[in-house]
């Protein structure tokens, strides 16, 4: 095998087995990484323990599936230092050949290439679905002037790159404030002892929600909440720091090792309302 594409949660699991050394993993050339975003310090710890090239891809079901790779374009990686590159190579990526990517405002106009004028992802192209089947409504919602409407947040830049920041529906709304989970994810997972994470909306009286994360430790590794949020805070605005952090000695996941966000929020708004998705 030279090759290998899972979700992230695979590959965080695959770098922690205790038994990895006991495997021949030198065919491996490549690892793509798709189904949720990934971080910078997982494609660093992917291409350093198993001496591959890591990068992440990006698609949908509706799609067939692959929309977006983060494949280094020459012109933008040789010149830049290894840090730079695995950051790029940590974006959602850009389109495939065949595949038209736009990131739209509400209004169906393109944000600003700037990486940082977050709207929605749309696509177009041969491998895009005709429709849902026997589902005309959810189709036309779905599919609008011949663009799929994905539901991912995203930023673009002037190279084209696209970097997923969160699903719609897992945006946290901080006092009239829109916070990535994502974002958050990615600083609290950087932290050392920090095996695998997940950050929801939990409702709050005076802000709305509030960011909590649920965090599973690697083996034999501490670390207690006010270090994890301490560590938050050197690199995310205060706002955005998890108000709350607990423990878990396992986050749910579907089928396919994707963290089941969903269940987790459920406990949280039981009783309050539609929020859970």
């Amino acid at each position: 095998m030279t090759r290998l594409l899972a979700v992230p949660s695979i590959f965080t699991a695959l770098l922690n087995h205790r038994e990895r050394s006991k495997f021949d993993l030198s065919s491996l050339r490549q690892v793509i990484i798709g189904g949720s975003p990934a971080s910078p310090a997982l494609v660093s710890s992917l291409e350093a323990e198993l001496g591959v090239q890591a990068i992440v891809g990006y698609g949908l079901t509706e799609t067939s599936p692959i929309v977006t790779l983060a494949q280094p374009r020459r012109h933008l990686t040789e010149s830049e230092p290894a840090e730079s590159r695995q950051q790029r190579q940590s974006m959602t990526g850009w389109a495939i050949p065949g595949v038209r990517v736009r990131v739209v405002d509400a209004g169906g106009q393109d944000v600003r290439p700037d990486g940082e004028q977050i709207g929605e992802i749309v696509v177009r192209g041969n491998t895009v679905m005709d429709g849902y089947y026997r589902d005309a409504e959810a189709t036309a919602s779905t599919i609008r002037d011949g663009w799929l409407h994905t539901g991912d947040m995203a930023t673009i830049d002037a190279a084209g790159y696209v970097l997923i920041k969160d699903r719609s529906k897992d945006i946290i709304i901080t006092a009239g404030e829109n916070i990535s989970s994502v974002e958050i994810e990615v600083a609290l997972g950087a932290h050392p002892a920090v095996l695998e994470c997940a950050v929801i909306a939990a409702p709050d009286d005076k802000r709305g929600e509030v960011p909590v994360g649920l965090v599973v430790l690697k083996p034999d590794a501490t670390a207690t909440e006010k270090e994890l949020k301490a560590f938050c805070r050197e690199r995310l605005a205060g706002f955005k720091v998890p108000r709350q952090i607990q423990f878990r000695a396992a986050l749910p996941k579907g089928g396919t090792g994707k963290i089941l966000k969903a269940e987790l929020r459920e406990p949280f708004w039981a009783g309050l309302g539609s929020r859970v998705h």
